[in-house]
């Protein structure tokens, strides 16, 4: 297995969404906080699997692991996948491990499980495509 190190924490926010049987999707404005400068990125989660209710906006936090400390900009555009889970009745919790990105090789572990209000239920397969806002930094 390939050593990473923590280069940043990437937050995101989404705005509410409707589950169906088979999966939803959430539209994301994150922050990638890391020294020297913020970068932003606009992203799409997908889930497959269970997925039943609603919810209204929702926070997610993952720390970025990288292979290096000294990455290019936007090198997190790209497409991650894992799995996840979440609960809410009111206010509930969820978590998303991905793996993706430039070559595969960032890892978006969990920060601080996701904060989320509404009524839902969801488990399965995550995926999550993030692309760079050009000329904002």
């Amino acid at each position: 297995a390939q050593s990473r190190v923590e280069v940043g924490v990437l937050n995101c926010a989404a705005s509410g969404t409707t589950g169906f049987v088979f999966g939803s999707t959430k539209y994301l404005r994150c922050r990638f906080e890391r020294e020297g400068r913020d970068e932003f990125y606009r992203g799409t989660i997908h889930k497959y699997g269970l997925d039943l209710g609603a919810t209204q906006k929702t926070i997610i936090g993952w720390a970025v692991l990288a292979p290096t400390d000294s990455l290019p900009a936007r090198y997190l555009d790209g497409e991650y996948g894992g799995v996840g889970a979440e609960a809410t009745l009111g206010v509930g919790v969820g978590a998303n491990a991905l793996l993706g990105g430039s070559n595969r090789s960032i890892v978006l572990q969990p920060l601080s499980v996701q904060a989320q209000e509404g009524l839902n239920i969801a488990a399965g397969i995550s995926s999550l495509q993030l692309r760079a806002e050009r000329g904002r930094r």
